[in-house]
C-alpha cells in the first residue's frame, strides 16, 4: 500500500479503491489543489523549416524504445548542441509539440540560464520549481535538495513526461533533474557535448547552420512575396548574409516583407555594403537595419531592454522602463515585435497558475548582443541608469501595494514607492475573498524580477531601494521556503541597509537574511547575523517601534534557537521578547509569543509549562482562524502526552476542521497523523487506519512524501 500510494497515478487509483471498498469515509480532494498535467510549451514558431532528418531520427528512437526498453532503465535522453541562434530550443520545442499525446502526463521546461547565478545554477530550487510545476504545492516541497530529489523521482517515476531542459552547460546539472521514469523523455539544449552524463544519451545531435536551400526556404515563407520567390538568385544572397543563423532569417525576412516596396536589388545592396565595406560580423547588418527601421521610441526601448533588467521585466513594466507613458510603450514595443526584434511571450513557468499567464519581452541572445552594441554606441549611461531608477522603482511600488495585500499590516520600514510617472500600477483588484490569492500570485509570477531588481538597485548603488525590496520579498518566501536565491538576496539587503548607514534597516535584514540561513541548516552564520542584530537593537530608542524591532530580533534568535534543537536557548529570547510585547501593547505578538513558549516547554519535556502557555494563546487567538488551529493541534499534542486522550482527540479534530476549511492540505494530513497516533495508543485500531488511509490519500494527490516514522 506504501508504495502505491507514494506517486501520483497510483495514488489515485488508491484513492478510488478505498472508497469502492468502503474503508475510508470521507476523503476530502481540495478543488484548489486538483493540478492538470502541465504544458509548459509556447505557440509554434509561425515558419519552421529544415531538421527533418534530426526529427525523424529522435521519432524512430523514441519509437523504437517504447517498444523495446526494458522497465528499470532511466529515460530516453536526447542532446541538441550548437552555437547561439541554430534553433535548438526551437526544435526541441517542436520535438516535444510532437511527442505530447503520447506522454499525457505532460511536458515541462526549465531554462537554467533563467535560475542561473554568477555562472551557477542552484539545482534545490530548480527541483522545487518542477515539483510545484508537477503540482505540489509549496507547503509540500520538501526543505533540502537531497529531499527535493527524492520527492522529484518519486513523483516522477510511474509518469510518462516529456522534460526540455534549456541551455545546459554541464551534465551535473542535469543529472538530478531527469524523472525517474523510464516512460519519459528527457531533451537537452545547450552549446557544450555532455561527454560526462552519467547516462549517455540514446540521441547526440549536433546542430549546424542551415544549409543554404533550408534558409532559402525559411526566408521565403517570411517574407511571402512572389517577387523574391521569383528571384531565386536574390534570395539565396539575402540568405547569405543571415550565415544560416534562424534568428537572422527571422529578423531579415520580417525587415525585408515591410519594405519590399523598396525593390529587391535595392533593399540587397544596402545589406551588402554593410557587410563588405565597414567589416562587421556577417549577420550584423541584418540587426543594424531592422534597428534604423525603428522609431525613436522603440529604439530606444531596444537599448533599454539589452540590459539585465530586461530579461525579467513583464509587460506592464514595460512602460516604466521607457518613461513616456502607456500607449507609447505599448506602440513601440509592438514596433520592435513587428520587426522580430522582440517577442512578446506568456512566461512557461506561469501558464499553470490561476489568472491570465504573465507576458514578458524576450529577445534572443544574438539579438540581445546587438542590443548592447546599439547601447554602447548610441546611446548613454545616463539613459540606462534612468530606465533602472524607473523600472526598479516600479517594482518596489507594486511588491509593495501586493505586500499588504497579501500580509495586511506589518512591520515594515520602507516608506511606500511613490507612483512613477507615465506608468500605470499593476493591476491588483479581485473581490475581497480573492484579494489575498491575487497578491501572492503577483509576488510569486514576478519574483525573478524582484530578485533581480534587488541585484540592480544595489550594483548601481541605489541602496534604499535594494533594502526596500526586500521586505516584500520576505511575504513570498514565508510561502516558499528554503530557497537559496532568498539567502542570496537578503544578503545583498543586508549590505545595502548597511551602506546606507540605516540602522534600524540593518537589523530588519539581518533578520530575514538569518531565516534562509537556518532553513539551509546554516546556523552559524544565522546566529552570526542576529547576533550583530541583536547589538544593534540594543542602541535603540524607546520608542514603540524601536521596541517593536528590538522584540522582533529577539523573536528571530528564539526561532533559530528551536530550529537548531537548543530549546533552552530560545526560552528566555521569547520570554524577553513577549514582555516587550505586552509593554508596547502588541496583543497579536504577545500571543505568537506565548505559542512558541509553549512549544519550546513542549520540546523540553515542561508539559505543565506547555499546556498553561499554549492554552493562553489558544484562548488570545480567538478570532485567528489559523492561529486557533496551531494552538489546539500543540494543546492537543501535550494532553495526549498527559494521558488526556478524549481532550486531545476534540483538540486535534477541532485543528482538522480549521485545516479543511482553509484548503491546507498539509495540515490536514499532519492532523490525521497525530489522531492515528492518539487512536493507537487507546487501542483503536480501526480508527487509527482510517486515518492514516485519508493521510497517505491526501499525499499522494500532493506529492509528499511519506512522514519519518
Amino acid at each position: 500500500m506504501a508504495e502505491e500510494t507514494r506517486n501520483s497515478v497510483g495514488g489515485q487509483a488508491h484513492i478510488n479503491s478505498l472508497v469502492q471498498a468502503g474503508s475510508v469515509q470521507e476523503i476530502h480532494v481540495h478543488p484548489a489543489h486538483e493540478h492538470r498535467p502541465p504544458c509548459q510549451l509556447p505557440p509554434e514558431v509561425p515558419h519552421f523549416t529544415d531538421r527533418e532528418s534530426e526529427q525523424a531520427l529522435v521519432l524512430r528512437t523514441v519509437r523504437d524504445w517504447e517498444r523495446d526498453r526494458p522497465e528499470d532503465q532511466r529515460p530516453l535522453i536526447v542532446t541538441l548542441r550548437g552555437l547561439r541562434g541554430v534553433g535548438k530550443t526551437t526544435l526541441g520545442f517542436r520535438l516535444a509539440r510532437t511527442l505530447r499525446e503520447g506522454y499525457p502526463d505532460g511536458v515541462l521546461y526549465v531554462d537554467l540560464d533563467g535560475m542561473r547565478h554568477d555562472g551557477g545554477v542552484c539545482l534545490s530550487d530548480v527541483l522545487a520549481r518542477l515539483l510545484r510545476d508537477l503540482g505540489v504545492t509549496p507547503e509540500w516541497v520538501e526543505p533540502t535538495f537531497a529531499g527535493r530529489a527524492a520527492q522529484y523521482w518519486d513523483r516522477t517515476q510511474h509518469r510518462r513526461l516529456v522534460v526540455v531542459i534549456d541551455n545546459v552547460r554541464y551534465a551535473s546539472e542535469a543529472e538530478p533533474l531527469l524523472p525517474a521514469s523510464a516512460g519519459s523523455v528527457v531533451i537537452l539544449a545547450g552549446s557544450r557535448r555532455l561527454d560526462d552524463l552519467e547516462h549517455a544519451a540514446a540521441v547526440e545531435l549536433s546542430l549546424e547552420p542551415l544549409r543554404e536551400a533550408d534558409a532559402v526556404r525559411l526566408l521565403l515563407r517570411i517574407v511571402d512575396d512572389p517577387e523574391l520567390t521569383a528571384a531565386p538568385g536574390t534570395a539565396a544572397e539575402l540568405a547569405r548574409l543571415c550565415a544560416g543563423s534562424p534568428a537572422a532569417l527571422r529578423v531579415a525576412g520580417r525587415w525585408v516583407r515591410r519594405h519590399r516596396h523598396r525593390g529587391w536589388p535595392r533593399l540587397l545592396a544596402g545589406l551588402t555594403t554593410e557587410l563588405r565595406e565597414k567589416g562587421v560580423p556577417d549577420i550584423e547588418p541584418v540587426w543594424d537595419a531592422a534597428y534604423r527601421d525603428l522609431g525613436p521610441q522603440a529604439r530606444r526601448l531596444y537599448r533599454l531592454l539589452a540590459a539585465e533588467a530586461g530579461e525579467v521585466i513583464s509587460e506592464p513594466a514595460v512602460a516604466a522602463l521607457l518613461g513616456t507613458g502607456r500607449e507609447s510603450a505599448e506602440d513601440a514595443l509592438a514596433e520592435l515585435a513587428d520587426t522580430g526584434l522582440v517577442d512578446v511571450v506568456a512566461d512557461p513557468a506561469e501558464e499553470g497558475a490561476a489568472g491570465p499567464p504573465v507576458r514578458r519581452p524576450r529577445m534572443h541572445p544574438l539579438v540581445r548582443a546587438h542590443a548592447l552594441r546599439r547601447a554602447r554606441d548610441e546611446g548613454s549611461g545616463q539613459e540606462t541608469a534612468d530606465g533602472l531608477r524607473r523600472v526598479v522603482g516600479w517594482y518596489l511600488r507594486q511588491a509593495q501595494r501586493a505586500d499588504v495585500q497579501a500580509a495586511g499590516e506589518r512591520m515594515t520600514l520602507a516608506p511606500p514607492a511613490p507612483p512613477v510617472p507615465g506608468a500605470d500600477d499593476a493591476d491588483l483588484t479581485a473581490p475581497e475573498p480573492e484579494r489575498k490569492a491575487v497578491a501572492h500570485r503577483w509576488l510569486t509570477a514576478e519574483r525573478r524580477a524582484l530578485h533581480t531588481c534587488v541585484r540592480l538597485a544595489h550594483d548601481a548603488g541605489r541602496y534604499d531601494l535594494a533594502w526596500a525590496l526586500c521586505e516584500p520579498l520576505w511575504t513570498h518566501m514565508l510561502d516558499h521556503p528554503h530557497s537559496a536565491e532568498s539567502a542570496v538576496t537578503f544578503a545583498l539587503g543586508r549590505d545595502a541597509a548597511q551602506r546606507a548607514e540605516n540602522l534600524r534597516a540593518t537589523i530588519r535584514m539581518r533578520c530575514q537574511l538569518a531565516r534562509p540561513l537556518w532553513e539551509q541548516r546554516r546556523f552559524a552564520e544565522a546566529g552570526r547575523e542576529l547576533a550583530a542584530a541583536a547589538h544593534g537593537a540594543e542602541l535603540l530608542g524607546e520608542e514603540p517601534g524601536d521596541r517593536k524591532l528590538y522584540a522582533s530580533v529577539l523573536e528571530f534568535r528564539g526561532r533559530l534557537g528551536a530550529e537548531s534543537g537548543r530549546w533552552a536557548e530560545a526560552v528566555p529570547d521569547y520570554l524577553r521578547s513577549r514582555t516587550i510585547h505586552r509593554e508596547i501593547g502588541n496583543d497579536y505578538g504577545a500571543m505568537l509569543l506565548t505559542y512558541q513558549l509553549g512549544l519550546a516547554h513542549e520540546a523540553l519535556g515542561e508539559l505543565s509549562v506547555a499546556e498553561g502557555e499554549l492554552s493562553e494563546a489558544y484562548a488570545a487567538a480567538r478570532g485567528r482562524d489559523r492561529m486557533t488551529a496551531r494552538t489546539a493541534f500543540a494543546l492537543g499534542r501535550v494532553e495526549r502526552r498527559l494521558g488526556r486522550l478524549d481532550a486531545a482527540r476534540g483538540r486535534f479534530a477541532a485543528a482538522l476542521g480549521a485545516a479543511r476549511r482553509r484548503g491546507s492540505t498539509f495540515e490536514e494530513a499532519r492532523v490525521l497523523d497525530a489522531l492515528a497516533g492518539l487512536e493507537e495508543e487507546a487501542g483503536r485500531a480501526e480508527a487509527a487506519a482510517g486515518h492514516r488511509e485519508r493521510a497517505a490519500a491526501i499525499r499522494a494527490q500532493e506529492g509528499g512524501t511519506a512522514p519519518a516514522p
